[in-house]
């Protein structure tokens, strides 16, 4: 499967809508209510798409035939330091196929050669095993552990915080002055 990110477009209001609002994701995230529709169209209406301004980039991940299958997020963004946080969210429909590492590829990619970051990190939740094997797979490292730091509504849970530096100084000076970018990838089946 091809897929593709995207800047959130107003048509995705709905997508937008049912995967914030799935209840099952947020013990995930820094998330733990409902958003209206209203706060999702002001959201989508007062966006830059600059990360300087917004401190953070949303992208919809999209598959060749234009189906809605997630988000990935760049959040957090420390510009000093040249660093923010990653993230990702897809519809159960479409996990388990491969596709949350070819969007993080992505991502990096994006991080690396358009925004300039030195490095992404990520705060896990310690039960979730899978998408910590994800960030490893994608040579983060775990670099510390968060006690108590999420809470699911009954209980506290301890939070890895998976860290990836993109390239060394040099390395990356270099890497930025000779890229290309595309963002779109091919999934595994």
């Amino acid at each position: 499967m091809t897929i593709h990110l995207r800047a959130i477009e107003p048509e995705d209001l709905d997508a937008l809508y049912e995967l914030e609002n799935d209840s099952e994701l947020w013990a995930q995230g820094i998330t733990n209510v409902p958003y209206s529709r209203y706060q999702l169209h002001d959201y989508v209406a007062n966006a830059t798409a600059d990360i300087y301004v917004d401190g953070q980039v949303r992208l919809v991940i999209e598959s060749a035939d234009k189906q809605f299958i997630g988000l990935a997020d760049i959040t957090s963004f420390d510009a000093t330091h040249r660093r923010a946080e990653a993230g990702l969210m897809i519809k159960k429909s479409f996990r388990h196929q491969g596709i949350g590492h070819k969007v993080m590829m992505l991502l990096a990619d994006y991080a690396l050669r358009i925004l300039h970051l030195h490095q992404l990190y990520a705060v896990i939740d310690i039960n979730n095993e899978a998408c910590i094997q994800l960030f490893r797979d994608l040579g983060y490292r775990e670099s510390s552990r968060l006690t108590d730091w999420l809470f699911d509504g009954t209980d506290y849970h301890d939070a890895v915080v998976m860290q990836r530096c993109l390239l060394r100084n040099s390395e990356q000076t270099t890497a930025v002055a000779t890229a290309t970018f595309k963002l779109s990838a091919e999934c595994d089946e």
